[in-house]
């Protein structure tokens, strides 16, 4: 059994503008990030969220709208 048959494989819920915001917010908040500041935990936890926005982006599944949209599924 190799590592690609134990991930799931998820289907796409980002339409291709979101993909592009994702990528876009998130290389800028990763370029931002890269600036010297006399915080760094500021600057490691910015670069962490840039890079993870922009790898939903690239992926084009996100987790956090995948739980809200079924969320709101259930009462409607």
């Amino acid at each position: 059994m190799s590592m690609n048959d134990m991930i799931p494989a998820h289907e796409h819920n980002l339409s291709t503008g979101e993909r592009a915001a994702y990528v876009i917010g998130g290389l800028g908040l990763a370029a931002a990030a890269a600036k010297p500041r006399p915080d760094m935990v500021l600057n490691v936890v910015a670069l962490a969220a840039g890079v993870y926005l922009a790898w939903r982006g690239a992926e084009g599944y996100c987790p956090v709208k995948a739980a809200l949209v079924d969320q709101d599924t259930h009462f409607a």
